[in-house]
């Protein structure tokens, strides 16, 4: 009888495994360090704290930030909410305009959906045929009530890497706060959010050999950022994010992060040969054509379309 291969996962644009030195760091605050962080009259409680806020200079390290810039989250989804909606409401009386763009994840499309349904009045731009946002649109989308623009670094269907650099000088020009859903750049490209005019960041674990249900967002100190917290409770995370924090997910952010900064370039160079492995074979088939600009995006991702097939056929086709 012949055996099938084995499936290739080729899916981490979703999710990627979680690092087996991950799970191996995480495993003890499960068990025997079960302190609550926010437990500070007891050996357990400052025992946790500690792992947590080194877990929060690892996140921090990565992005080039300050760990007092790092507020835990369940993951990019409730970032992208605490960003927008906490800024939008913060700000309202400034004005009720947002900005972002229409190949934005649904975590930002919908945040901003729903703020619409309340008032708000979003703008969303159309991006060029390579899938990169022109400057230009976003500068004449602004307006003197435009209180946030919300552009993600790398897109998370076909890998572009947008401009955050420019598109960030254009809106700090006009006093308007740039949040970006940093779901897919983390452990890809070198992220600086002190060399950049970012003043809200989106992060998450599971993209990066993280667990699942763990994300943080980095809010600006300097110039500083207000928000308006999404979750009330015992005050934790600066108050803007109460509840008890999840330990083991958190230092298993922090060493998927810690792992990420170390290993990015060997592993950057891994997946650009895999790219063009890949993209050499499938392009001997015949009518193939990249989606998405050819070298402004991650080797992480390569998106194709094929002459003549339907991509939802073809996707139900593939195992």
């Amino acid at each position: 009888a012949m055996t099938l291969p084995l499936p290739i996962y080729l899916d981490c644009a979703a999710t990627t495994p979680v690092d087996p030195r991950v799970v191996a760091a995480m495993v003890p605050w499960l068990g025997e360090h079960f302190g609550n962080p926010a437990s500070r009259s007891h050996a357990w409680g400052w025992e946790a704290e500690k792992a947590v806020e080194s877990a929060r200079r690892q996140v921090a390290a990565l992005i080039g930030a300050d760990a007092r810039e790092i507020v835990w989250t369940s993951g990019a989804t409730e970032s992208d909410n605490l960003a927008i909606t906490g800024a939008a409401l913060c700000h309202q009386d400034k004005g009720r305009h947002l900005v972002t763009v229409r190949t934005e994840h649904k975590a930002v499309l919908d945040t901003m959906a729903a703020l619409q349904a309340q008032g708000f009045d979003v703008t969303l731009l159309d991006v060029q045929p390579d899938g990169l946002l022109d400057p230009g649109a976003l500068a004449a989308a602004l307006r003197p009530d435009t209180v946030l623009a919300s552009v993600m670094a790398v897109n998370n269907e076909i890998g572009v890497i947008q401009d955050l650099a420019t598109l960030g000088a254009i809106c700090r020009e006009r006093g308007v706060l740039f949040h970006v859903d940093a779901a897919q750049a983390t452990g890809k490209l070198p992220i600086d959010v002190h060399a950049l005019p970012v003043d809200l960041m989106s992060l998450t674990a599971h993209k990066t050999h993280g667990p699942k249900g763990i994300g943080a967002l980095y809010v600006r100190r300097q110039p500083r950022v207000r928000l308006q917290a999404l979750i009330h409770g015992g005050g934790h995370e600066q108050g803007l994010r109460s509840g008890t924090l999840a330990t083991h997910q958190i230092v298993g952010m922090g060493e998927a992060f810690g792992i990420a900064a170390a290993e990015m370039a060997r592993d950057t160079a891994h997946a650009q040969a895999l790219h063009q492995r890949l993209l050499a074979g499938l392009q001997g088939l015949g009518d193939v054509r990249l989606n998405g600009h050819a070298t402004r995006r991650v080797p992480h991702n390569l998106n194709l379309a094929f002459g003549g097939v339907s991509g939802e056929d073809l996707m139900l086709a593939a195992p």
